[in-house]
């Protein structure tokens, strides 16, 4: 690998991440050596990159930098070309929207000689043949969890039992023929998930939750990861 395409690819494993990336973890990615990071690390610190770290701790890099727009590998394009293809095929239709417009975005700045990543993919996603229909509006769900407003759900269960919830939305799951929204239950004071296409009824509410979305994706992942270990420590 040449040498500005090291340092590039080390603020791309940098900005990728939101924990400090050992010298160790970096050096195993790019096949090199720790001496060699240790001595790129300095070089992007010399040109002003807001690397902040140390060797044997990690290294971080602040907010504030960024690279020029769309200066893809073609790896990374046909990533984003594949992920816009599943986002097509699964989401709902502002969602299929949005990811045609991204496909169309990316191949109207890319360099010419990656265009054909684009218009002509080798890989493609499965159409999802046997998705469940959503019974909200999917677009208007995304809002409220980016605003952090409540939605008041009438949801039927699995016995067809019907219940009203007032639920602080944060986030949807989304599988191959069904999707999950992922929210904090004010009736039952924890966290549960809601399939979309069994929701008879949504209310949506201008009254903003006391907690932020990323904070309680944060405790819902920290209690997802305390779970699976301890299943795995049971087993």
């Amino acid at each position: 690998m040449r040498r500005a395409d090291r340092l590039f690819q080390i603020i791309q494993i940098l900005r990728r991440s939101r924990q400090p990336v050992t010298a160790d973890a970096i050096a195993e990615e790019l096949e090199t050596s720790k001496r060699t990071v240790y001595r790129d690390i300095a070089d992007l610190i010399g040109q002003r990159a807001p690397i902040r770290g140390e060797a044997g701790v990690g290294y971080i890099l602040e907010d504030g930098f960024d690279l020029p727009p769309l200066m893809l590998t073609p790896d990374e394009v046909e990533a984003a070309v594949l992920g816009a293809q599943m986002v097509a095929a699964r989401g709902d239709p502002a969602l299929k929207r949005a990811a045609e417009d991204l496909v169309a975005k990316i191949a109207a700045v890319i360099p010419e000689q990656l265009r054909p990543l684009v218009l002509e993919p080798a890989t493609r996603a499965a159409p999802a043949w046997h998705a469940l229909p959503d019974n909200l509006d999917m677009a208007e769900v995304r809002r409220a969890i980016r605003a952090g407003r409540k939605i008041t759900l009438t949801y039927r269960d699995e016995q067809e039992r019907e219940t009203r919830r007032t639920v602080w939305p944060f986030a949807i799951g989304y599988y191959e023929t069904s999707r999950l929204l992922v929210t904090w239950c004010e009736l039952r004071q924890a966290f549960r998930s809601f399939r979309t296409d069994r929701v008879s009824a949504a209310e949506f509410t201008d009254e903003r939750y006391p907690e932020r979305p990323a904070t309680l994706r944060a405790r819902w992942r920290r209690m997802r990861e305390e779970h699976w270990q301890k299943m795995k420590e049971a087993s």
